[in-house]
């Protein structure tokens, strides 16, 4: 048989590939023809067969190589050439031109699409500098001279001088004009505090800045609905000179009404209200409301808040506050684990009920399982009453050993907190009996029922990561051997931490502590009215609670405590750092026998999710000794 269109299929093959489709195409009718003569004979030419199937495989063969082909002289398409652009013009337009302006993405095509660039970044440029003042600019865009590059251009600016604010005129509308002393000086305050004063540098973002900032100024105090009723600002490019002007209404004066609550299913509405920093009548501050919606939301009854007024001028003189709440799950079952260097390995289980005895009561138990030290309390705490106190009330039981000394200590206590933004007041009393075995010396039995006072005061930029701020407590109690009390004893506390941010991100800290418990003997007071030290926030290089007074061959507390520490920490990123510190100090039963030990070394900090971590090695001076100190907690 005769196959007359082989030759011609590889010759196109081999040549172009954009013919292989068409080969394909030709040889397919050919070979049907060929097949049907083939069998229409009634016979098998398999040489023939192995023909076609060969022909086939070159035919696929031919579009891949063509496909191939077509890709690799696309990835060989070279691209053009940047347009480059030097910026010739002082260096603050210098970097707000580089920073903004559109560059040509490729070269230009003619004459034409040059001339239609240049206008465009002309127009762009003197728009961006008009943003920061320069209102009479000179700009030039065309190629660059002495270049021998054919697609180097320049783009030359003289800024001109810059314009500055030569006057300002500030007025009010509504209630804040009135002729009245409290208003009169307010508005002195709010004209003094104005930013773009006579000579400052007139840019259009410092203009709405100061706007925006006084705007809030006036309506977060007493003016809810204050709005700018005109503003202006007059730019003379001659004299390079801007007028500014802006009158602001004020409206009235608001003062709060009623509390308009909704969400509340299970909590009456009294729980709210005595919540509240305000009362009826009280004149309105934007600060409050967002500190009401604060407290809302990151307390346990509720999983979200929202705190706002209705401003209709209308009712300014009671404006209802409306308060809408999504109440969260009333019970709550938890566990966890962690660990110390201070007491070891921790597990926990603890329950909550937010609603206890249906009168929004917090009550909750809690079992912590440490090496040194195991717990089991419950607690009911109120919600703060209209004067914003609440009572507290629990029962702990709890046995430590730690340093030879094992205990086991039942406490019952009963307590008034007064909480405010910044400041804690707890006043209290409490018994508790206290089963003491020191090893090497006789076991005792101490009883004692104690008055006891707290009072911590804060101010620091963040709870959980503190860079800046300062904490101080102070704590002082006692009992009578006259009431309950195996020995009569008062006990006095001072503690101060106190952080100083250093550059942009490193911090200095310094903690300094005392105590002094004023008794005639040790002996029959319990461990919680006497002093130990060492271990974390303390004395880092030695064991934790292993400096104090030895009885037999344990470490038992003494009358006497002071101790320190100054601390550095560079953060290399924003979330680890390292640190380097000195701690000393000592816990004695007497002044005189006050012996300084002193702690220092180094240690690495994470700003984990779960809280600030800490891992120290420590050196101690006397012995050189070295231990590595861990935790994850807030420091205070």
């Amino acid at each position: 048989m005769n196959f007359p269109f082989t030759l011609k299929i590889y010759t196109r093959i081999q040549g172009k590939q954009t013919m292989c489709l068409w080969c394909m195409f030709e040889c397919y009718f050919i070979r049907m023809k060929w097949l049907k003569e083939v069998f229409h004979q009634g016979k098998y030419n398999w040489n023939a067969v192995l023909l076609l199937s060969g022909l086939l495989y070159l035919s696929c063969c031919g579009i891949v190589l063509a496909a191939s082909a077509t890709g690799k002289e696309a990835k060989m398409e070279k691209k053009p050439d940047p347009v480059e652009v030097a910026i010739i013009a002082p260096s603050t337009a210098k970097k707000l031109l580089e920073k903004y302006i559109t560059l040509p993405p490729k070269p230009f095509k003619d004459e034409i699409d040059l001339a239609a660039y240049a206008r465009k970044i002309r127009q762009e440029s003197v728009e961006l500098l008009a943003t920061e003042g320069y209102f009479t600019p000179e700009v030039e865009f065309d190629k660059k001279k002495g270049n021998g590059k054919a697609k180097a251009y320049e783009l030359r600016v003289k800024p001109g001088p810059r314009t500055r604010v030569a006057a300002v005129a500030i007025e009010f509308q509504g209630a804040l004009a009135t002729d009245e002393p409290v208003y009169r000086a307010r508005v002195e305050q709010l004209r003094a505090e104005w930013p773009l004063k006579p000579g400052k540098i007139f840019r259009s973002a410092r203009w709405e800045d100061a706007k925006s900032a006084l705007l809030s100024s006036v309506a977060s105090r007493d003016f809810a609905t204050a709005r700018i009723v005109e503003s202006q600002a007059k730019v003379d490019p001659d004299t390079a000179q801007a007028t500014l002007s802006i009158i602001i209404d004020s409206g009235p004066a608001y003062r709060y009404g009623e509390l308009q609550i909704t969400g509340l299913e299970r909590y009456r509405p009294d729980v709210i209200q005595n919540s509240a920093p305000f009362r009826p009548g009280d004149p309105y501050r934007r600060d409050q409301l967002l500190a009401f919606q604060v407290a809302l939301q990151n307390g346990k009854l509720f999983n979200a808040a929202a705190v706002t007024i209705k401003p209709d001028p209308a009712l300014h003189e009671a404006v209802p506050v409306i308060v809408t709440l999504t109440e969260a799950k009333s019970k709550q079952f938890g566990a966890g684990i962690g660990y110390s260097s201070n007491n070891g390995a921790r597990g926990e289980i603890n329950y909550r009920d937010y609603n206890f005895l249906g009168r929004a009561w917090n009550l909750s138990s809690l079992l912590r399982l440490e090496q040194k030290r195991q717990t089991f309390s419950t607690r009911i705490d109120t919600l703060p009453d209209a004067n914003r106190y609440r009572y507290s009330s629990g029962v702990r039981v709890e046995m430590t050993d730690i340093k030879n000394l094992k205990t086991f200590n039942q406490r019952v206590d009963f307590s008034r907190i007064r909480t405010t933004t910044h400041s804690i007041l707890q006043v209290g009393v409490n018994w508790q009996r206290e089963e003491r075995e020191p090893s090497g010396a006789p076991k005792t039995v101490n009883e004692t029922l104690a008055l006891d006072s707290w009072y911590r005061y804060h101010d620091i930029d963040d709870p959980v990561n503190v860079r800046r701020g300062f904490i101080s407590e102070a704590r002082l109690g006692g009992g009578s051997s006259y009431a309950l009390s195996d020995r009569s004893f008062i006990r006095s506390y001072l503690r101060h931490q106190h952080w100083l941010p250093i550059g942009r991100r490193d911090t200095l800290y310094f903690r300094a502590e005392a105590g002094y418990t004023l008794a005639s003997s040790r002996q029959g007071i319990p461990q919680e009215y006497l002093f130990r030290a060492g271990g974390i926030q303390s004395i880092r290089g030695y064991d934790f609670l292993s400096l104090g007074v030895r009885e037999g061959n344990a470490i038992v507390g003494g009358r006497v405590l002071a101790t320190g520490t100054a601390e550095y920490v560079h953060w290399f990123t924003n979330d680890w750092g390292g640190a380097v510190f000195t701690d000393i100090g000592d816990a004695a039963d007497k002044w005189k026998e006050f012996d300084l030990a002193v702690g220092y070394g180094v240690g690495a900090r994470w700003r984990s999710p779960a809280g600030p971590f800490a891992l120290d090695l420590a050196r101690r001076h006397d012995t050189g000794t070295l231990r590595v100190h861990f935790s994850i907690a807030v420091a205070f």
